[in-house]
């Protein structure tokens, strides 16, 4: 885990607060901490940190209700409960309320590490898919998850397969992409005989999406070796 990642911990017991500290700390966070759930609020509100460890028994503010709060302001900061209440009915009622997991105490070290940066780990991935689903370049826009596509304010139509083949292009952004590849990744392996299906493609792509289709700046042709998309 790199320095910048920091954390945010949560809890009332002065002993166990350090003894969360030490663990985090050797991982390479930045750790700060927080006794009561008016404080905790308090300090995310500045912080902002990459995650938050909360116990649910706290003076002034129940751990729920920070919860709450915290996942009602920022619901993309992953929040795990780290409680000795091991109800079932308490850990459902926190997952729904938007925790990312729950740990009971008493807890490995080694697991509670590992659940929070599993939970960091899936909001990153969320977070990375989210900024995928919308790519923006020259005069279009193209919308992968409502599967649209505006070039000069109007809508363009593209096939299925088109959106799929322009979708791996923009995720390998600058990268020199083999006729093979593409047949590989976007077709299937296997699929067709001839590396002229992609070319036919890329033809109708370009026909639709570039201002100037015989002169193209974002579907570029690499001699020799394939294609590449440049935003």
């Amino acid at each position: 885990m790199t320095g910048s990642s920091s954390v945010l911990v949560v809890e009332d017991d002065a002993r166990l607060q350090k003894v969360l500290t030490r663990i985090f700390m050797r991982d390479g966070f930045d750790v700060h901490t927080a006794g009561t759930g008016t404080a905790a609020l308090i300090m995310f509100d500045a912080l902002r940190p990459t995650a938050v460890l909360l116990d649910l028994v706290l003076p002034e503010i129940s751990g729920r209700d920070v919860c709450r709060r915290i996942k009602t302001t920022s619901p993309e900061t992953p929040v795990v409960i780290l409680s000795s209440i091991s109800d079932v009915v308490d850990k459902v009622l926190l997952l729904e309320m938007g925790a990312d997991d729950y740990v009971t105490k008493p807890f490995s070290p080694r697991e509670l590490l590992a659940r929070v940066q599993a939970a960091i780990r899936r909001q990153t991935r969320h977070a990375v898919t989210a900024s995928q689903q919308v790519v923006s370049f020259g005069n279009c826009v193209v919308d992968f998850e409502r599967m649209t596509a505006l070039c000069n304010g109007a809508e363009v139509a593209l096939t299925a397969l088109e959106f799929k083949l322009l979708r791996y292009f923009t995720s390998n952004t600058g990268v020199v992409l083999s006729r093979d590849t593409l047949l590989n990744k976007v077709w299937g392996y296997n699929a067709y005989p001839s590396t002229r299906t992609v070319d036919n493609q890329l033809l109708k792509l370009r026909q639709k999406l570039e201002v100037d289709p015989a002169n193209p700046i974002h579907l570029l042709t690499i001699y020799g070796a394939g294609y590449k998309f440049v935003p």
